[in-house]
């Protein structure tokens, strides 16, 4: 499919899944670019909100938005239906209860991910969960992916982005939907890499963040993001062996911004771990969802398949779910670091 029959040889229509702060990023990017962006919200009161003060009123609240650009709604169904192109941008623990209602077939949808995520239960990164179980082609599905900040891109400070296809159109098609001036957008035909780097890298600032939470300066920090890429890099490979610069920016580059950054949540719940938090304290401090940590869980079920050495994502694991003392396992970690 390269574009609905009604709407061929035009632009096509584009609709946002989700409403925290990387959706309104990214909805402000569209809607201020173009005429009609569709956007879903579960909240009735933020879509009431929004209509009414033009800015979210959860995240990103000094946003100012475009709605008279924005088709805001609760209603799933109608916007599906009367979508192009789907950008998922929803917490992947809560992607399969936001498509209970879901009516309307998705296989005729073209569906960009930026959930940074493993759906739970399915074990499965967000693309291969359409493909497989909402049964949408896989020439129709595609990841959005950083480095980038939702925070930055809303100050319209200069950012980077990755959309990656295996149809060239429809990346071609997101591509040119979100370029603008203070966002500079590239495009790949590796979606397994580029998302399995987007789950992988909110693991790796979660380890980053435990061992700043215990006291490691910047010296110990390099050494750990160096040893992470080289661990990305063997997983990706025993996952989907094609040829792929690993220090690219949708790779090294998304890594690097969310280990070190001060908008990272993946760095600032690690840094709450290393500081003696319980896991329970951290997430009710945090107003959004840390999605390393459901990740390290399902990761460790996924790499069972493959032979891959991965200690720092063990540490993460042994820490999170084992209930292992952080500083004992960040200084056995230390030791194997090279």
């Amino acid at each position: 499919m390269e574009e609905t029959q009604a709407r061929k040889g035009k632009p096509p229509v584009i609709s946002v899944i989700g409403g925290g702060s990387w959706a309104t990023a990214i909805v402000k990017v569209l809607s201020d670019n173009h005429d009609y962006v569709g956007w879903w919200m579960r909240s009735e009161d933020s879509v009431m909100h929004i209509k009414k003060y033009h800015n979210n009123p959860r995240y990103l609240s000094s946003v100012e938005l475009k709605t008279e650009n924005l088709d805001i709604t609760t209603d799933l169904n109608r916007l599906v239906a009367q979508s192009d192109y789907l950008v998922f941008a929803i917490p992947s623990a809560f992607l399969k209860s936001a498509l209970e209602t879901l009516t309307v077939s998705l296989q005729d949808k073209v569906i960009f991910s930026a959930i940074k995520g493993i759906v739970p239960g399915d074990n499965l990164i967000v693309g291969d969960y359409f493909n497989e179980v909402m049964g949408v082609p896989l020439e129709q599905i595609g990841v959005l992916t950083g480095p980038t900040h939702a925070e930055e891109v809303s100050m319209e400070r200069l950012s980077y982005l990755t959309v990656a296809s295996i149809s060239q159109h429809h990346a071609e098609q997101m591509a040119n939907a979100l370029q603008c001036e203070y966002l500079k957008v590239a495009i790949s035909d590796d979606i397994y890499g580029t998302e399995y780097a987007a789950v992988l890298k909110n693991i790796y600032s979660l380890a980053a963040g435990i061992c700043h939470g215990l006291g490691y300066g910047d010296n110990f920090q390099a050494v750990l993001v160096s040893n992470a890429v080289r661990e990305m890099k063997r997983f990706i490979k025993a996952v989907k062996p094609i040829k792929r610069d690993i220090n690219g920016t949708a790779y090294l580059g998304d890594l690097l911004v969310t280990a070190y950054s001060q908008f990272s949540r993946n760095r600032l719940f690690g840094t709450m771990i290393g500081k003696g938090y319980t896991i329970r304290s951290a997430m009710l401090e945090m107003s959004m969802v840390a999605e390393g940590y459901y990740a390290a869980a399902l990761l460790t079920k996924i790499k069972k398949r493959y032979e891959v050495k991965m200690p720092i994502a063990n540490a993460v694991y042994k820490i999170l779910y084992e209930g292992k003392n952080p500083r004992v396992v960040m200084e056995k970690l230390a030791q194997k670091l090279t």
